[in-house]
């Protein structure tokens, strides 16, 4: 499992980023994130949010003109 930062405003682009990887149980990960969460993205107008997926997750990129 892996712990990424991602956009809350579901953009096109949204310059996805690892914030923990290779997480051997999906409950711990769950526990991490809902933290990180709870830390720095408290409401609905955060920029970022964080959200636990697969490990074989492939991350979206951000904006390249």
């Amino acid at each position: 499992m892996k712990i990424i930062d991602t956009d809350n405003h579901g953009s096109d682009y949204p310059d996805e980023r690892v914030i923990a990887a290779d997480i051997k149980y999906e409950e711990f990960a769950k526990v991490m994130c809902e933290a990180l969460n709870k830390k720095y993205c408290f409401d609905d107008w955060c920029s970022r949010y964080y959200k636990v997926v697969p490990d074989d997750y492939v991350l979206q990129p951000g904006f390249e003109p």
